[in-house]
């Protein structure tokens, strides 16, 4: 028959609810140990990065800019006058002398108005030597009426010398004594106007030839201008050099103030180097630069800083000491580097790609042999073209990656293979 077993539901209900419990706290557990783990670090091809070692000592500061060569000794040729181009003499590239003429203009109005200031500086020292013939023959007639009148003033004198004897000795009158006094001191007082009638004389002929003089010179003046406009239409070069520029053609109309044509030296060049105004701001003038034509370097230093930023750049005149390479002419590309000093005991690094100076940035440093990478921040100092300072976060002998790592910004650790 048929014996009834002791129930056991309750101990099946505490058993699920065991493994139920085990069950969640397993689940729970993997699931916060997999929260935990930190991603698995990228593989990055050892060949695609650019490494470097920090290393302690000198460092030269350096900032470096593109650049042109330019001449010291430009000279750009206005035009004086309204005119008109007839012809060119000479084209541009030619070597040229301080007297060679370049073109050749014409103008109907200038040529007239040259021949008539000449004909008016003619006329001007015509009346001038008519006018020194007039004044001189009335300054003769003047001193002539001075010497009658002082030769019958010397008669008087004698006269009243001798009448005053014959009085003196009882043989001559009273009365024909004092006719003779009377007689000279109205010739002295005569002598004494003429006198000064002759100096009046003489400075109002001073002062009319003066004013004659005047006029000629301002027609000299004029005259001078003319020719000099004249002269003018004959361009000529000013200085040795090479003709660079004719901006004109023959035939075109040109007012006074166009420019003509360009001469420059093209033995004397300078360097205009175009240096990002972040990093002008510690060039000064006097310091030693280098110039790279790209066939040779040579030496140099600043000589100007321009005081405006153009495009993010500041100009920078160098001037070259070092004599040019062959192949160096105006307009030639060039390479400018300036050193801004140079520091004796630094912890310094090859340049990170988006290293700035006087910034903290994040830095792949390279660990176990070579094996992995992680990320440090390190704080930067002073920078140069190619080096930077490091003042915290690496020490010597560090190897860190320069290259952009952009794309690993997420990671803070990275597998070289």
């Amino acid at each position: 028959m048929d014996i009834q077993r002791p129930s056991n539901a309750r101990a099946k209900k505490i058993r699920r609810i065991v493994y139920a419990t085990v069950a969640i706290l397993l689940v729970g557990g993997v699931t916060y140990g997999l929260s935990r783990l930190r991603p698995a670090a990228p593989s990055v091809d050892r060949a695609t990065i650019w490494p470097d070692e920090v290393k302690r000592g000198p460092m030269v500061r350096e900032v470096r800019g593109l650049g042109t060569l330019v001449p010291e000794d430009i000279r750009w040729i206005a035009a004086q006058t309204d005119s008109r181009v007839d012809r060119w003499v000479l084209r541009p590239g030619a070597l040229v002398k301080a007297n060679s003429i370049i073109m050749e203009l014409s103008d109907p109005t200038l040529q007239r108005e040259a021949l008539d200031a000449e004909f008016q500086l003619k006329g001007a020292e015509a009346d001038y030597a008519n006018l020194r013939v007039q004044v001189d023959s009335e300054l003769m007639n003047q001193k002539a009426n001075e010497a009658a009148v002082r030769s019958d003033y010397e008669q008087a004198r004698l006269q009243h010398d001798v009448d005053e004897k014959l009085f003196k000795e009882g043989i001559g009158s009273d009365h024909i004594r004092s006719l003779s006094r009377v007689r000279e001191d109205q010739l002295l007082i005569r002598v004494q106007l003429e006198g000064e009638r002759t100096r009046i004389a003489a400075d109002s002929a001073k002062a009319r030839l003066a004013a004659q003089q005047a006029k000629i010179d301002e027609q000299k003046a004029l005259y001078q201008l003319k020719k000099g406009q004249l002269d003018a239409l004959h361009v000529r070069a000013g200085i040795e050099g090479v003709l660079q520029l004719v901006p004109v053609e023959v035939g075109q109309h040109i007012t006074p103030g166009t420019n003509l044509a360009r001469v420059a030296d093209p033995k004397k060049l300078k360097a205009e180097i175009k240096i990002a105004e972040t990093q002008a701001k510690d060039v000064a003038i006097g310091q030693k630069a280098s110039i790279d034509t790209r066939n040779g370097i040579v030496g140099g230093h600043v000589s100007r800083i321009d005081p405006s930023v153009v495009n993010g750049t500041v100009t920078v005149d160098v001037t070259i000491d070092d004599p040019l390479p062959l192949g160096a002419r105006p307009d030639l590309s060039v390479d400018g580097t300036v050193t801004l000093e140079n520091l004796k005991d630094v912890l310094y690094v090859g340049r990170p790609v988006h290293g700035q100076a006087e910034s903290t940035i994040g830095i792949f440093k390279i660990i176990d042999d070579g094996a992995e990478a992680v990320r440090v921040n390190v704080k930067l100092g002073r920078s140069s073209v190619n080096t930077i300072e490091i003042v915290d976060g690496l020490k010597v002998g560090d190897k860190v990656i320069l290259s952009d790592m952009s794309a690993w910004d997420n990671f803070d650790r990275i597998r070289l293979k």
